[in-house]
């Protein structure tokens, strides 16, 4: 290595401190730690030998289909996918929702020749983000269905209320990551196929913990009337980003998913996933953790991470003025303040979290949601809980502790959002420039501002907010 290659690596590490740590347990959200450093080092030794490989032309590099081969009948053995189940590797959650909405829109087109109507997507409020965007890029109207605000749990006859024959696609989630409570896929599905209408199970936190969960319903592809299932193996599959497997039960409505052109001079288009050219690092990285840890494996890691996920809870359930939100299923946990305690003893769960931060352990603010029936999401913080949590267990539960003696009693605006916008907005650009200069962010303030104002308008001001944080600096006169 020269002693330029070093500069430029100790380039890297200089733009590398300033980031949260990725191992450790200290970063309750993003990350997902195995807590075993030689399954790190074998992913990266993996993804290090398919460097040049591109993912666009399997019959060029076959290593890419015997590698996806291999995973997509682990990821259909443990789903319980049925005979025919297929399916892809894909580059994460948001690309296996996009594709599934993609094969759900396309057929609901084909069964409906002329039908002029805008496709629709039926899903808990609670559905992962990627179906919004899903819907967004590809045309079709997303339609939310109120969840318990006390508890985050859907109740399947109000999602079937709004099935009809515009209804492409409906959506249940094994768990909901903002509160990690399971929807009842069963309900969900059956009332799905009896209109004919697929289902889609968005399993991308809990397709590789669930399976190995005691005590968890019926959620897979196991369950009558669920058409495809999404599961992220760079989440509790433990691989690095970014991967995720797409499985679809129906060939016909796998092959919705695919895109082909024979109609222009080059080279025959045939594309199964929204990429064309594509690496197959994360591929291969993926591959060589799910080889290396097989079911057995899964299961070690799963079975220690109930016990951690207990004892989290049991913190959190004796920290007065906070509340763990409903019954979750899996080491995700959503805590928002307890209405039951009096004023002065509850706990704001942004302050709560901020307050955390100061003691090592970055928790992830959820703002308040008003539903379409007008009730409202109580803003909660989020917890996923990993293996490496093991290890810091007891410095994690004294900073949850002791974060919530530091800020209890807080006047809130607790049980709805605040109403009506403040009276002067800050400037995104400047708020940017100032988090990007001293690398700290009021998260709490920001939170409250989305809560505040229009959703429209709080998602525009931050897109100007993210656009000026990342992009390069001015250049010279």
């Amino acid at each position: 290595m020269t002693e330029h290659d070093e500069q430029v690596l100790s380039l890297l590490d200089t733009y590398r401190a300033h980031d949260a740590p990725t191992h450790g347990g200290r970063v309750l959200s993003y990350v997902y730690d195995s807590g075993l450093a030689e399954l790190d080092a074998l992913a990266g030794r993996a993804a290090a030998r398919v460097q040049a490989v591109n993912g666009l032309d399997p019959t060029t590099f076959p290593s890419v289909a015997l590698m996806q081969a291999d995973l997509l009948a682990f990821a259909r053995e443990v789903l319980h996918g049925p005979p025919g189940t297929s399916g892809a590797v894909t580059s994460g959650g948001t690309e296996s929702i996009m594709l599934a909405v993609l094969a759900a829109r396309d057929r609901w087109r084909e069964s409906r020749p002329g039908d002029g109507r805008t496709p629709r997507v039926v899903a808990p409020s609670t559905a992962h983000a990627a179906f919004h965007k899903a819907a967004h890029y590809l045309g079709l109207e997303m339609v939310t269905v109120p969840v318990d605000p006390r508890t985050g749990t859907l109740e399947a006859d109000r999602l079937a209320d709004h099935l009809d024959d515009a209804t492409a696609l409906t959506v249940a989630s094994a768990p909901a990551y903002p509160h990690g409570v399971l929807d009842p896929v069963e309900e969900i599905a059956a009332a799905a196929a009896g209109r004919g209408i697929p289902c889609h199970v968005d399993a991308c936190v809990g397709g590789f913990v669930l399976p190995w969960w005691e005590g968890t319903p019926p959620w897979d592809l196991a369950v009558a009337g669920v058409t495809s299932i999404s599961a992220d193996l760079h989440k509790f599959g433990y691989a690095p980003k970014g991967a995720s497997v797409l499985l679809v039960a129906d060939p016909a409505l796998d092959r919705a998913r695919y895109y082909a052109l024979t109609d222009w001079p080059g080279y025959p288009v045939v594309n199964p996933t929204v990429l064309g050219s594509r690496s197959a690092m994360s591929l291969a990285a993926a591959w060589a953790v799910v080889t290396r840890l097989g079911t057995q494996g899964y299961a070690e890691l799963t079975a220690g991470l109930v016990g951690v996920t207990a004892t989290v809870r049991q913190v959190v359930d004796g920290i007065p003025g906070l509340r763990v939100v409903g019954r979750p299923t899996g080491p995700l946990l959503a805590v928002g303040t307890d209405p039951d305690v009096p004023e002065p003893e509850r706990v704001d769960p942004h302050a709560w979290a901020q307050a955390v931060a100061a003691r090592g352990f970055v928790l992830q603010g959820q703002p308040a949601l008003t539903q379409a029936d007008g009730t409202v999401l109580p803003r909660t913080t989020h917890l996923t809980l990993t293996p490496a949590s093991a290890g810091v267990l007891g410095e994690l539960g004294a900073a949850l502790r002791a974060g919530a003696d530091d800020v209890r009693g807080r006047a809130l605006g607790l049980g709805a959002a605040p109403a009506g916008a403040p009276a002067e907005l800050p400037d995104p650009v400047a708020l940017a420039q100032a988090a990007r200069e001293s690398g700290e962010l009021d998260l709490p303030a920001v939170l409250a501002l989305i809560e505040a104002l229009p959703r429209e308008q709080s998602a525009r001001l931050l897109v100007d907010f993210l656009a000026a944080f990342t992009a390069p600096p001015a250049g010279r006169a």
